[in-house]
């Protein structure tokens, strides 16, 4: 061996400095959140959704990564994790970086939000900018809307401190005794059922707006502004807005737990009594009453966030949905696949978006159906750009009443309150098909809506079962079973985000509709595995975790290494959601070593540091950030001549690839291949909405060169979903 090649020293791909700390990473996504909130190009309630956002992203924050964090402190431990840092250290930098960060969102909402809505007719005042007229109205609207729900909790040794709901507004409120000229301490919950701005009617605004759409006053103001109807012979001191988050962390031992369903509400009940793990106060508030609530909370000084304004600005959705589009992005309307619209009717599409389970007769099988289309070859959708009601819901509607049905099958993770979908199920059952519903009751803050559907679809005759001990089923799937003649053909749709037809027109995502009998016998054992007791571990297409998903993804890598050190052509381009797997990230590590040209498009949390010398410096990661959610996985490998492409429900963490049932599904129909090339591309190429991850594990947005026309990704797809339907409708 040359001395050259003899006195190289091998890097350790585990050393901490390789690694970006995954609580740390959230932070920086939550930050470009935020940015989106502070960019003037953004319409202006726009603005306040991701404003809204971001305060909504960092209460779930709090009520699991940091209350994690806090549960480790407490049970002592000081191991570091792949980035080096401890728990205590952990905890440490998150509140350096929040506490800039929250500061900054509250002083651009107070400073430069409030003066820009006033500029364009939206008025959110306080309670002492209000003309009399308007103060007496706000008084009445007190004794009439909101007296009788309040209930006002005294604190004294009578008196015990009371329990704080966790997320709720409150009013910390000093009073003094007129007759004793004692002072005393109260606690006024602000009602969750009332709305957040209460808007002056439209006869007490001309005078005084003429060119306003609204104006409106915070809840708590006009509650604050009206304490002496709660303390009749007693003189209002002060009073002072405060919020605590409580941990949310479901501690439930699943192996052991006869019934999963009962298991799971009784924790849900516990989690309204986690311990707080955040205090956000007004700064105007004074140092006794603070310190108090430290006290009564069991926190300590650093876990206090103080707000200079409003607190809880999630609830600037509300003002998000005033009806004032010049304001915000132009209207999307999801558009019908093309190979879709010869099965478009007018009745079809009436009433309810005419998928209504009661209406039985438009199932006639006088006409083309969904099926008949998935016969024709593979079918790619793309949410939001395409319609979830078009493609996910008609598929299962169609399924529910089409008399050649004979069973469906479904993973149901995550749906809508009112979803449209349990109803097809319920009238699937009804039909006398059968019909069998993994519910994940474990799906983080959505438990108590999948337990209340859980228990309707048990009611309507549906084989209803609640997954894997100890696994969390993430998978996006559905199975139909239909005869044909005198056969049996499996229909099956595979996706990458939620049955939920709400955030379908939010969130991207994927979803493959085939009708191919190999992936119709690996979604059979996949159901058995679910449902049954099969030890099914090896499929012929799917990759499925947690059985083989990790070894048959690090395979994927290594083929590409083993490529490009034999100086053939390699590339991979990877998009998800979150990146913090040590295994995977060492797997790209190794493959950019070897040369391999490596694209990662992460929204979220990514755990790879990127651009280090010999280690990553082949190695680019993007996050986009957009008027939707990113949700979508597709991971391209090159492989020579022989590219492979795969969609599927799985992140690359651990959770995911170790814990969850997971699946993914490799494209094998060239053109949609190529279509998910053509999506990973246009992505790489965004310049307006994309952000570019630096090794130190900060973001730099983007921004078009001089002369170089700007690309914002999510718009390119809708010209480019447009200019389809155009053709489509032509031809």
């Amino acid at each position: 061996m040359p001395s050259s090649r003899r006195n190289v020293t091998k890097i350790n791909l585990k050393d901490p400095r390789y690694y970006l700390n995954r609580a740390l990473s959230w932070v920086e996504f939550n930050r470009r959140v935020l940015q989106e909130g502070f960019d003037p190009r953004t319409p202006l309630l726009e603005r306040l959704k991701f404003l809204a956002i971001f305060s909504s992203n960092l209460d779930e924050f709090f009520m699991v990564r940091v209350a994690g964090l806090k549960q480790q402190i407490e049970a002592g431990v000081l191991q570091p994790g792949a980035d080096g840092l401890t728990p205590q250290e952990q905890l440490e930098r998150v509140r350096e970086q929040l506490q800039p960060l929250v500061t900054e969102q509250h002083c651009f909402f107070e400073q430069q939000l409030r003066p820009l809505l006033a500029q364009a007719g939206i008025h959110l005042l306080s309670f002492n900018e209000l003309q009399p007229k308007q103060q007496a109205y706000l008084h009445q609207y007190f004794e009439e809307q909101i007296f009788p729900i309040l209930t006002p909790l005294a604190v004294d040794p009578a008196h015990p401190f009371p329990y704080i709901s966790s997320l709720s507004l409150n009013l910390a409120v000093v009073i003094k005794d007129t007759a004793t000229g004692t002072e005393h301490f109260a606690r006024v919950k602000v009602p969750n059922g009332l709305p957040r701005f209460i808007p002056l009617p439209e006869q007490l605004l001309h005078n005084n707006y003429p060119d306003c759409h609204w104006v409106g006053v915070p809840l708590e103001e006009v509650i604050a502004h009206n304490l002496e109807a709660l303390f009749p012979g007693m003189m209002v001191q002060a009073y002072y807005a405060f919020r605590i988050t409580r941990s949310a962390d479901l501690e439930l031992e699943t192996d052991n737990a006869d019934d999963l369903l009962i298991a799971i509400e009784q924790e849900v009940r516990k989690r309204r009594f986690g311990s707080v793990v955040r205090l956000e106060i007004q700064t105007t508030m004074p140092e006794a009453i603070r310190q108090m609530l430290i006290e009564e909370m069991d926190l300590q000084a650093k876990d206090v966030y103080e707000v200079d304004g409003l607190l809880c600005l999630n609830d600037l959705f509300a003002l998000r949905e005033l009806p004032l589009s010049p304001l915000k992005d132009p209207d999307w309307h999801p558009q019908i696949p093309p190979r879709l619209r010869s099965l478009e009717e007018k009745e079809f599409f009436q009433a309810g978006n005419g998928l209504d389970a009661s209406n039985g007769d438009l199932w006639d099988g006088n006409r083309l159906d969904f099926f008949s289309v998935m016969r024709e070859g593979d079918l790619l959708v793309h949410l939001p750009y395409h319609s979830f009601i078009a493609t996910v819901q008609r598929f299962i509607m169609e399924a529910a009443h089409d008399p050649h049905v004979l069973a469906i099958k479904m993973t149901l993770y995550r749906t809508s309150g009112d979803s449209p979908i349990v109803k097809a199920l319920i009238a699937a059952a009804e039909n006398g098909k059968q019909v069998a519903v993994l519910v994940e009751l474990k799906a983080r803050f959505d438990e108590e809506n999948n337990i209340l559907w859980a228990r309707r679809l048990e009611k309507a005759g549906v084989h209803v079962v609640y997954g894997v001990p100890s696994l969390k089923t993430h998978a996006k799937t559905t199975m139909v079973v239909r005869r044909e003649g005198g056969a049996i053909r499996c229909y099956v749709h595979i996706g990458t985000g939620n049955y939920n037809p709400k955030t379908a027109r939010l969130y991207e995502d994927l979803g493959l509709f085939s009708c191919r009998p190999e992936l119709g016998a690996d979604l059979t054992h996949l159901f058995n595995f679910l449902t049954g007791y099969s030890r099914q571990r090896d499929y012929n297409k799917l990759m499925v975790a947690p059985m083989r998903l990790r070894d048959r993804l690090l395979d994927l890598i290594r083929q590409e290494t083993a490529n490009a050190r034999q100086g053939g052509t390699s590339r991979i381009i990877l998009k998800m959601n979150a990146i913090t797997d040590t295994q995977m990230i060492m797997a790209l590590y190794e493959a950019s070593q070897a040369g391999v040209k490596i694209d990662l498009i992460v929204r979220g949390m990514c755990c790879l540091r990127p651009g280090v010398a010999k280690v990553s410096e082949n190695i680019r990661v993007l996050s986009v950030i957009g008027r939707f959610l990113e949700h979508s996985r597709i991971f391209y490998f090159q492989n020579q001549d022989r590219s492979q492409v795969l969609i599927g429900s799985a992140d690359w963490r651990g959770r995911n690839l170790d814990r969850r049932v997971e699946v993914v599904v490799p494209i094998e129909e060239p053109a949609i291949a190529a279509e998910l090339l053509e999506i990973l591309n246009v992505m790489l190429s965004d310049n307006l909405q994309a952000w570019e991850l630096q090794s130190d594990g900060t973001y730099i947005q983007r921004q078009p060169n001089e002369g170089e026309p700007v690309l914002a990704s999510q718009q390119v797809f809708i010209d480019l979903t447009l200019q389809a339907s155009k053709e489509a409708a032509h031809y």
